[in-house]
């Protein structure tokens, strides 16, 4: 993988190979982010631009012999770790490499939940065992067969609980030319003692337009379905691929109809819609409309305040913005988040979905009540 197939993230992409130019590349290095910012795409690129034999000031050349092997991630320098869903106790991530390499090929921006769907596992819970630190160590103990530097990716290292500790001295005092790159979602979750031997890389989420971007690049998609999925990712490009994969329909006008009888507390209707249209759109896009939902009402809330939406949105997403924003109470507009937050908290727990939706939408009613908006819906909404 090279930095230009990576979307965005260029002051990252300028930081890493500054690292290489000025000879200061630090032999165990934490990328930390939230998930979907690209950190393990940056991670791979930054390891193919070290051991490539022609690279450029800008990125590697991705056409000699070390760039065609890290392309399909096959190279005999280049080592994987990540969470696995064990058969045996015995099992280690190369027992999954093939999978690994596959899920990768098709989704270099893949979540957990991609890694858990393409494994076929189901609920089945994923660590980093004592077996796979072992065979870290052993992994890496061996001479570099073709490349400069031997190069460990590890991905999620926050399911490495204490038998990670096997591996300290091991990035602590690493073999000549051997690199640690770990790639983590939350670092909160990371043994301290592997924390305090890294070099922190901050990735920062990508920003609304560099997911349509590249959502615009990768799908066929309309345009209004772009701005939508752009909004509910919230950074996340991960998401966003599950989005632009699973979405049929944009939830715009599915969510002006049942705001709409929330706020003209339109009993039958709204009972109908939670019933028959929210509890049928299935788990991940119940999740995905509250997502939306919740997108929209952070933007109305900036848009209250006078700071301006900070991923900005157009069209009819923002006119709808303006105009509720405009009259409905900052504190109100706050305690519906309040309550699309519990929501997508309990549909992720496989609450019941119509009564989920109903009883939102009752609270959402008498939110809704109390307040000058509903007079004024026909002109919002």
């Amino acid at each position: 993988m090279q930095f230009k197939d990576i979307q965005g993230q260029e002051n990252s992409k300028s930081q890493l190979i500054g690292t290489v130019r000025e000879n200061r590349v630090s032999h165990a290095q934490l990328f930390s982010g939230p998930e979907g910012n690209g950190g393990l795409t940056l991670a791979i690129a930054y390891a193919q631009y070290l051991n490539c034999t022609n690279r450029s000031a800008e990125d590697s050349c991705g056409e000699c012999a070390n760039c065609r092997k890290y392309h399909k991630y096959i190279h005999p320098d280049l080592h994987f770790s990540y969470p696995f869903f064990a058969k045996h106790k015995d099992d280690t991530a190369a027992t999954f490499v093939q999978t690994w390499r596959e899920a990768l090929q098709k989704n270099p921006y893949l979540g957990m939940d991609d890694w858990r769907a393409h494994s076929e596992v189901e609920n089945k819970q994923a660590n980093i065992n004592i077996a796979e630190a072992h065979d870290i160590i052993k992994k890496l103990s061996l001479k570099a067969f073709e490349a400069e530097y031997k190069v460990l990716i590890m991905w999620l290292p926050e399911y490495l609980d204490k038998q990670g500790n096997a591996l300290l001295k091991l990035i602590e005092e690493p073999p000549e030319k051997t690199l640690f790159l770990l790639v983590s979602e939350n670092t909160d979750r990371i043994l301290t003692t592997i924390l305090s031997r890294t070099q922190l890389v901050k990735i920062r989420p990508y920003t609304a337009q560099d997911i349509a971007a590249y959502l615009n690049r990768h799908f066929d998609l309309k345009a209004s379905q772009v701005e939508e999925i752009a909004l509910m990712s919230d950074g996340n490009m991960a998401q966003a691929r599950r989005f632009a994969e699973e979405l049929e329909e944009p939830f715009f006008e599915l969510m002006v109809q049942w705001l709409r009888y929330c706020v003209t507390d339109s009993g039958k209707s709204m009972i109908a819609c939670c019933e028959a249209e929210l509890a049928g759109l299935g788990r991940e896009n119940q999740k995905s409309f509250l997502r939306y939902t919740l997108s929209m009402m952070r933007a109305a809330v900036l848009e209250k305040s006078g700071v301006g939406a900070i991923q900005p949105i157009s069209g009819r997403a923002k006119n709808f913005v303006e105009k509720f924003s405009a009259n409905y109470a900052l504190e109100q507009i706050e305690a519906m988040i309040d309550l699309l937050e519990e929501s997508i908290f309990h549909i992720e727990r496989n609450a019941n979905a119509k009564l989920l939706f109903l009883d939102l939408s009752l609270r959402l009613v008498l939110l809704f009540k109390y307040n000058t908006f509903r007079q004024k819906a026909d002109s919002i909404i």
